[in-house]
């Protein structure tokens, strides 16, 4: 029954101790803690990240500016290095089985599991501006701690769009003297915003977009203008826009959780750790923390990870007693 102080319990062989949706930088931290404390994990992922039009990664300990990509790459090789497992397939409908969950796949496929994590990120919706979809991640930004140091110093163009964007525009004021608001939206700056913004020298156009112009540069979309309602064209290097952030949040919903409503947009409440309201359930990263960044998201992602695997020690220890009890 015991190997060592470790209590082994059988289980079926296709019961996963933790599945995690999402391979993210939240999903993919999770698994390598859990791996690592020989926990059988399974992480699904479709494919999709969040990060992926940018060019680097930032603000990222030892690895600074390095590819999103490249370091999702290294995530899953560190997970199945560990002994976890990565799929690449979308989970579509999630509920609960008695006392584990049961996740139908895309592929036709069933995941049962133990305990589960929603990974799920949140997708940036960008405003209704020709050129914005084109040029975003590159010369198209949105967070000074992402992209701003790359911007420094160069004219930039911020379109208002949200309540947030003068707030995006004293921190990349921050980063450049050449800083320019245009009120796209004509209620996304209140008297107070007008009043910071000419303290920190950021002049306010107020009229409209009418598109960001886009050239191609050796097979690349770059900005070429922010073109005005009245024909005026702007020449910034860089234009700065506030996405509304919209959470994968469908499962958590599908599995009787409802998404709490914050400024910023619904996000996935969670508790100590990222224990949700939904027994067995966690969630960590943007789904949950709608700024978080990759180093954010990471540690959301070790902190559940560690959690359901305490969670996991002492389901093992009440099941270990009940079945020696029945003895």
């Amino acid at each position: 029954m015991t190997a060592g102080r470790r209590l082994w319990v059988a289980r079926p062989a296709d019961l996963h101790d933790v599945a995690i949706i999402g391979g993210g930088s939240a999903g993919l931290s999770a698994a390598t803690t859990l791996a690592r404390s020989l926990r059988s994990v399974v992480v699904i992922d479709g494919g999709e990240p969040r990060n992926a039009p940018a060019d680097g990664a930032h603000n990222v300990l030892g690895q600074e500016g390095i590819s999103p990509l490249e370091l999702l790459a290294r995530g899953r090789d560190e997970v199945r290095g560990y002994g976890g497992e990565v799929r690449s397939d979308t989970v579509v409908d999630a509920r609960r089985d008695g006392d584990r969950f049961a996740l139908t796949l895309a592929s036709g496929g069933t995941v049962r599991a133990r305990r589960l994590l929603l990974a799920t990120g949140l997708v940036d919706e960008l405003p209704d501006i020709p050129g914005v979809a084109e040029l975003w991640g590159h010369d198209a930004l949105h967070c000074p701690y992402c992209h701003g140091y790359e911007a420094r110093g160069s004219r930039i163009v911020v379109l208002a769009t949200s309540p947030m964007s003068a707030h995006q525009a004293l921190l990349f004021a921050q980063l450049s003297d050449d800083v320019t608001l245009v009120a796209h939206a004509a209620d996304a700056l209140a008297e107070q915003d007008r009043a910071n913004l000419a303290a920190a020298g950021v002049p306010v156009i107020d009229t409209s977009v009418e598109r960001l112009r886009v050239r191609d540069e050796e097979g690349s979309a770059r900005l070429d203008g922010v073109e005005l309602a009245d024909g005026t064209v702007l020449q910034p290097d860089a234009v700065v826009v506030a996405p509304r952030f919209v959470v994968r949040g469908d499962l958590y919903e599908r599995l009787g959780g409802t998404l709490a409503q914050t400024p910023m947009g619904g996000v996935v409440e969670t508790g100590l750790m990222g224990a949700t309201a939904i027994p067995g359930v966690w969630a960590a990263g943007n789904n949950t923390t709608l700024n978080a960044v990759v180093t954010v998201a990471m540690g959301e992602g070790v902190s559940a990870g560690a959690a359901i695997n305490a969670d996991l020690v002492m389901a093992d220890l009440l099941l270990g007693k009940t079945v020696e009890h029945s003895r």
